[in-house]
Formats: C-alpha cells, structure tokens, sequence
C-alpha cells in the first residue's frame, strides 16, 4: 500500500471521528454549571435538544435528546456536577 493511501485512509477514520467527538454525551463528574439558563446554554451549544430542566428533590435534572435517544442527567445544585446520566427507555 502507497503512502497516499495510508494518508486517505487516515483522512478518512479522522473526518468520521470529528462528528463523533463533536456529539460527545456528558458525563459523571462534568461540570455544566449551576444556573439553569446557563446549563440549558451549554447543552444546546453542544447540539442537544433539551426538552425540559427543573430542580427536583434538591438536584437538577435535565431532559435532553441526542441523535433520536433521550437522556436525562442529574446535577448537583451546588458545584454544577453531574451526579447521574441515565438513558431514558420507552417504558418509562
């Protein structure tokens, strides 16, 4: 194999891998702030479609959908970290 094909080989796995890395899930331990409007930004900066945030039993929760998939996350109130992030199934 020539190198030119090693080089659009590689260009290739990269560009696959640049939407992939853009729709990244949060995760256990992120800090996405503390103020609702500001998490709500930062959520849909990342391309998500948040369908609802509220402060629930003293933590807030936000309801969002990735790709078709909805998802919910917790956060605490006080530091803005993520506590749990759950992937929400059609029987709930």
């Amino acid at each position: 194999m020539s190198l030119k094909s090693y080089r659009m080989i590689s260009t290739g796995i990269l560009v696959g891998l640049i939407p992939a890395a853009a729709l990244a899930n949060f995760a256990v331990g992120d800090t996405v702030g503390t103020d609702l409007d500001e998490i709500r930004a930062k959520f849909e900066a990342q391309g998500y479609t948040v369908t609802e945030i509220e402060v629930e039993d003293g933590e807030i929760e936000v309801e969002y959908v990735l790709e078709g998939q909805e998802y919910e996350v917790t956060i605490a109130p006080d530091t803005g970290m993520v506590l749990e992030v759950e992937l929400e199934d059609d029987d709930d």
